[in-house]
């Protein structure tokens, strides 16, 4: 059958692009660092090339949505922000700083791409009852490319030069256009169903998202658990210094997070129907919750438990809010929810970050409890989004 040639084409695809998106974001930092010595211009270049990605999402998922052929869509994509890495390693120490972080900011209106766009096109290629495992081994390349990328950015940093890091996670970027190139064909919208603008489907994009009721608790809760998570990862290398006898140190705990999560998925894509979705969801955000506190006392073969733990909580839960949303999204709307959720995800990743920084600065327990109660929240998020019918139908597949 053709799912099961075109599904590891898309594995393939989805590893490397993904792995350049996780090796990029540290590469950058490492870059900027390195080439104007300058903390604050390191961080603000990596707060451009991420921020815009609340408004490059919807757009890019809307016009995924409108094109009969969203791979060639997506590989476009891909060459797009290959080369914005590129323009932006060139311009450091050569532009002005607005310049440099003005590319970043058109580059990172594309990241969506490697993320929900390429996760929209799966049920393209394994329909009905093979999307569960398909959905699974799907997160599961996010568990790899959170794994291999900031390694691969260390480690080429170190070996041959921080600049050289950009240019490999661009690299990893590009290898993955043939396999966007060659995904199936969508249904698009001809000429004469093009009866709305863009616009229009952006609008329509968020009322499903927020008029559906699954859809809503999946994104404030994975939205809750990302911004629990980037104040995780500014708390990371003071946890390594203070733990674990060195900042370096504390790469282990985003590793050990990593590793967590990509078993836990390897496991979930063996038994893809063994719980429901929408419970992994919540389950997750409490899970996450509880390992959060449980860092906070500091002791080193705690703190380790408490990262595999997040990430036992993790892996699951985003294999889980992806299989909500191939269930409840409109076949017509579905690469801009995907993209959107990815968007607003990024976008809460970003804001914890912010929040936790100064926090962590004076009390890294205060930002450690924050954290957890952020992840706790989300569980709440949750359930704060009431159930109810839709179409006169019941039940807890009715919207």
């Amino acid at each position: 059958m053709r799912w099961r040639y075109a599904l590891p084409c898309y594995l393939a695809g989805a590893v490397a692009a993904r792995t350049g998106d996780e090796m990029s974001r540290p590469a950058l930092l490492l870059a900027g660092f390195a080439v104007t010595g300058s903390a604050a211009e390191a961080s603000a270049l990596l707060a451009a090339v991420t921020v815009s990605a609340a408004v490059g999402g919807p757009v890019l998922g809307a016009l995924l949505d409108r094109s009969g052929q969203p791979g060639r869509l997506l590989a476009g994509a891909l060459v797009g922000y290959a080369v914005g890495l590129g323009l932006i390693l060139a311009g450091l120490g050569r532009l002005p700083s607005a310049a440099t972080l003005l590319i970043a900011v058109v580059t990172g209106l594309l990241g969506p791409a490697l993320s929900g766009g390429w996760t929209a096109q799966v049920p393209r290629m394994a329909p009905g009852d093979h999307l569960p495992r398909a959905n699974a081994l799907d997160a599961l390349t996010f568990g790899v490319a959170s794994l291999a990328g900031p390694a691969l950015a260390g480690g080429t940093a170190e070996a041959v030069g921080a600049p050289s890091a950009v240019l490999v996670s661009a690299v990893l970027v590009g290898l993955a256009l043939p396999a966007a190139w060659l995904l199936p064909t969508g249904p698009g919208r001809g000429r004469g169903a093009r009866t709305t603008s863009v616009i229009g489907d952006l609008a329509a994009g968020t009322r499903a998202i927020v008029g559906k009721p699954a859809l809503a608790r999946a994104t404030l809760a994975s939205v809750g658990c990302c911004t629990a998570e980037g104040m995780l990862t500014v708390c990371v290398p003071l946890l390594g210094e203070r733990v674990l006898g060195g900042a370096d140190r504390g790469a282990v705990l985003l590793s050990c997070v990593a590793l967590a999560a990509l078993v836990a998925n390897a496991v979930l894509a063996r038994f893809p129907s063994s719980v429901a979705p929408d419970t992994i969801i919540w389950t997750g955000a409490l899970v996450q919750a509880a390992a959060l506190a449980l860092a906070v006392s500091a002791r080193p073969a705690v703190v380790i438990v408490a990262a595999l733990a997040v990430g036992i909580g993790q892996g699951p839960q985003l294999a889980a809010v992806f299989a909500v949303r191939h269930r409840e999204a409109p076949e017509n709307l579905r690469g801009q929810i995907f993209t959107s959720g990815a968007s607003v995800k990024i976008t809460g990743f970003a804001v914890g970050a912010a929040l936790a920084g100064p926090l962590a600065t004076r009390s890294l327990p205060a930002a450690l409890t924050c954290a957890a109660m952020t992840a706790a929240l989300a569980a709440l998020a949750f359930f704060a989004v009431p159930s109810r019918t839709c179409g006169g139908t019941s039940g807890p597949r009715a919207c």
